[in-house]
């Protein structure tokens, strides 16, 4: 059975056409249900397309003039939604011509395009952009948001978990995640009043949402393995990514500065290799490509802007598996099943 097809922006990221084409024919390769539209420059996406015929087969280009770039503030992009490669590529989801719309280019702009083209899910107030993380347990961890909503108190929190649980049930198979919320400290008494609401909420909605709240988690935490989905503010999350990430690059660079350090080190080097292209393979952004934004009313995924086509490939798998196992839907059932209602802010001080 062919999933509905997925829009490609094929100009953005760093390296553009080239990347994002051998990326989508990749994929094709790998999964031959997969559909395409790309969309952007027409002359340089047939000129791209000519190495790869398989893609060719599957797919229909959407010519778009314009480009959004990387330094473009959102409301600069939004004016020319109608022109670029990324407006298009979303409102290719809004009409129905597309399943899914994927793209490397500006996140900003990413963001506010899409919530405006596609609106947020009813019960929903606001979109989180959601993201795989590495453990050293069997299955990656699921954080959210990671930079989409820098304030945000309880009823976003809770409605986070909501969509973040939702996705973990898909890529880990778990039918009852773990879900914690990012705090300083595991104490029931830390954090702000909005972290103490929505984990208040949180026990008392868990066990109707088939998800398991364990409380909070500590940045140093989340990449043991114990926890499935970590729950923050927008601001707290993107820190808390790029630390991780900057010290994934630093662990990589040390050992590859250590190994070249003398003859014995390049001697060591040899013989751990296994281990080391072990190491390699768990720490590349590439093979945990792929942000979604959840909350939304269809399926937009973020490539890293410096992916490599490894990279975009693994960003259109798992666009493909959100789609197939409709995520959208999802949500939105367990959104109906609590109830907006029931999810509440934190009182104001002095109420």
């Amino acid at each position: 059975m062919s999933l509905p097809r997925i829009a490609v922006d094929a100009m953005g990221g760093d390296e553009g056409v080239r990347v994002m084409i051998e990326g989508a024919a990749l994929a094709r390769r790998r999964h031959d249900r997969f559909k395409f539209l790309l969309v952007g420059d027409e002359a340089r996406i047939k000129e791209a397309l000519e190495a790869h015929p398989n893609l060719r087969s599957a797919s229909e280009i959407l010519h778009a003039p314009d480009v959004v770039s990387g330094d473009e503030k959102p409301t600069q992009a939004l004016r020319r939604a109608k022109t670029t490669s990324m407006g298009l590529a979303i409102n290719a989801v809004k009409v129905g011509e597309a399943g899914a719309a994927v793209s490397a280019g500006n996140t900003g702009a990413l963001m506010a395009m899409a919530k405006v083209a596609l609106r947020t899910m009813p019960g929903i107030d606001r979109p989180a952009l959601s993201a795989l993380l590495p453990t050293l347990g069997d299955n990656d961890v699921v954080m959210l948001d990671l930079g989409a909503n820098t304030e945000c108190d309880a009823r976003n929190l809770v409605q986070f978990a909501i969509m973040g649980a939702a996705y973990s049930r898909i890529v880990t198979g778990r039918a009852q995640p773990r879900v914690r919320l990012l705090n300083i400290g595991t104490e029931e008494n830390k954090g702000t009043e909005n972290l103490q609401a929505a984990a208040a909420q949180l026990k008392l909605a868990s066990a109707s949402l088939d998800m398991s709240f364990d409380g909070f988690a500590e940045a140093d935490k989340l990449n043991r393995g114990d926890v499935d989905v970590v729950v923050s503010d927008g601001f707290s999350g993107n820190i808390a990514l790029k630390a991780v990430e900057g010290t994934a690059r630093f662990v990589a660079d040390l050992l590859r500065r250590s190994f070249a350090s003398s003859l014995r080190s390049k001697f060591g080097f040899l013989i751990s290799r296994p281990a080391t292209e072990l190491l390699k393979h768990h720490l590349d952004p590439n093979n945990h490509n792929g942000a979604v934004f959840l909350g939304l009313n269809g399926v937009v995924v973020k490539s890293h802007g410096s992916a490599s086509a490894l990279g975009v490939a693994n960003a259109v798998a798992v666009t493909a598996r959100l789609l197939e196992e409709n995520i959208t839907e999802r949500i939105a059932a367990d959104v109906a099943r609590l109830g907006t209602g029931s999810i509440r802010t934190a009182p104001k001080a002095g109420e």
